[in-house]
C-alpha cells in the first residue's frame, strides 16, 4: 500500500537518504576503535559525513594508513593512533595526545569459531581481553577524563545478538560481549546523571571486504541453506568489522587456530537440527 496515501503518514525518505542532517556533528570529536576496517571505517565514514573530527585506533598501523587517506577525502580532520586496548597505559597514552573525544565508539573486539569443548585458555583469554576488558578500558578512561571536566559525552559500544541467545561456537565471544551489554546498562545508569550517555548498538552481519574466510564461508553456506543461525552470526557487530581482532589476537596458537578453522564446517553441522 502506497504510505502517501494514509493519513497522517509521511512519505518515506528517498533511497540511501541519511537519518541524520548534514553538520550534525559539527565541531565534534569521534574516537573509533578497529577504525581502520570494515564496520569501525563506515561507522568513522559517516561520521566524517556529518561533520565529525576523527581518531581512529587500530592495534595495526597497517590498516590505518589506508583509512585514513579514504576518510580524508571526505573532507575532514582524521588522526589516527596504533593501541592495544588491552593495555591501560597505551590507553591513557591516546588520550592524553588528543583533544577529548565526545563520542567514544567501541567497535574493536575478537572473534573467531571454535568448539568449546576444544578451545584453549589462551583463546578464551585473547577474546574476552580484547572484546570486554578493552571496551571497559576505553570506556573507563573516557567517563573518568569526562567526569572530571564536568562535560557531557557519550559511548557506543558495539555488541552481537548472540549475548542473549547464546552462540554454539563462539563462547567466548557471545560470553565477551554479554559483558558488554551488562556494561552498557550499568554506566548508562551510573553516569546518565553526569551527561555521558551510554548505549548499546547490535548492527548485525555486516558483509564487506576485509571479512575473514570463516565469515565469507559462512555465507557461502547461508546461500546455499545449510549454515546454522551461530554460524550466520560469525561477524556480527564489532567482531568481524572490528577487523583487526577478528583472529584471536596475540597468544592464540596459529597452527592451533587454523585446525579449528578446518573443523568449522563439522562444527556447525554438529549444532544443526
Amino acid at each position: 500500500m502506497d504510505s502517501t496515501a494514509l493519513p497522517g503518514l509521511p512519505a518515506p525518505p528517498p533511497l540511501g537518504a541519511s537519518a541524520l542532517p548534514a553538520g550534525t556533528y559539527d565541531g565534534s570529536l569521534v574516537l573509533v576503535t578497529g577504525g581502520g576496517t570494515g564496520l569501525g571505517r563506515a561507522i568513522a565514514a559517516e561520521f566524517a559525513r556529518l561533520g565529525a573530527d576523527l581518531l581512529i585506533v587500530s592495534r595495526r598501523e597497517r590498516h590505518l594508513g589506508p583509512a585514513r587517506a579514504e576518510l580524508a577525502k571526505l573532507g575532514t580532520r582524521v588522526r589516527s593512533a596504533v593501541c592495544d586496548i588491552r593495555d591501560p597505559k597505551r590507553v591513557s597514552e591516546v588520550f592524553d595526545a588528543s583533544a577529548l573525544p565526545d563520542v567514544l565508539v567501541n567497535n574493536a573486539a575478537a572473534n573467531f569459531p571454535v568448539p568449546t569443548e576444544d578451545m584453549s585458555p589462551n583463546a578464551w583469554q585473547a577474546v574476552v581481553d580484547i572484546t570486554l576488558t578493552g571496551t571497559f578500558l576505553m570506556t573507563r578512561e573516557f567517563g573518568r577524563r569526562h567526569l572530571a571536566a564536568g562535560t557531557p559525552g557519550s559511548v557506543i559500544d558495539v555488541s552481537a545478538s548472540y549475548a542473549w541467545t547464546g552462540g554454539p561456537g563462539f563462547a567466548h565471544s557471545a560470553a565477551a560481549k554479554a559483558g558488554v551489554e551488562s556494561l552498557v546498562r550499568t554506566l548508562a545508569v551510573e553516569w546518565g546523571p553526569y551527561g555521558i550517555q551510554v548505549n548499546g548498538l547490535v548492527p548485525g552481519l555486516m558483509p564487506h571486504e576485509d571479512m575473514t574466510e570463516d565469515i565469507r564461508g559462512n555465507l557461502a553456506r547461508a546461500a546455499a541453506g545449510t549454515a546454522t543461525a551461530a554460524g550466520g552470526n560469525s561477524g556480527e557487530g564489532g567482531e568481524g568489522p572490528a577487523g583487526d581482532a577478528r583472529t584471536g589476537g596475540p597468544g592464540e596458537d596459529e597452527a592451533e587456530r587454523e585446525a579449528l578453522g578446518r573443523r568449522q564446517p563439522a562444527l556447525q553441522g554438529r549444532h544443526t537440527p
